[in-house]
């Protein structure tokens, strides 16, 4: 009898403590600030120059 009464309370005090997840949506909206600074230098100019001084016209070599 008290074996009884023990396992019933053992399985009470088990399933009074099963934990619960809950998964909500948040009231405000998800902002994310991307801050990126992108530079770019374009160097065709210097490129140009190089070109017209190795061409074969230019004599150097």
């Amino acid at each position: 009898m008290y074996r009884q009464l023990l396992i019933l309370a053992m399985a009470a005090f088990l399933l009074s403590c099963s934990p619960t997840v809950k998964v909500e949506a948040p009231d405000e909206p998800i902002t994310i600030n991307l801050n990126v600074k992108i530079e770019h230098e374009i160097r065709v100019k210097v490129d140009k120059e190089l070109e017209d001084i190795f061409s074969e016209d230019s004599g150097l070599f």
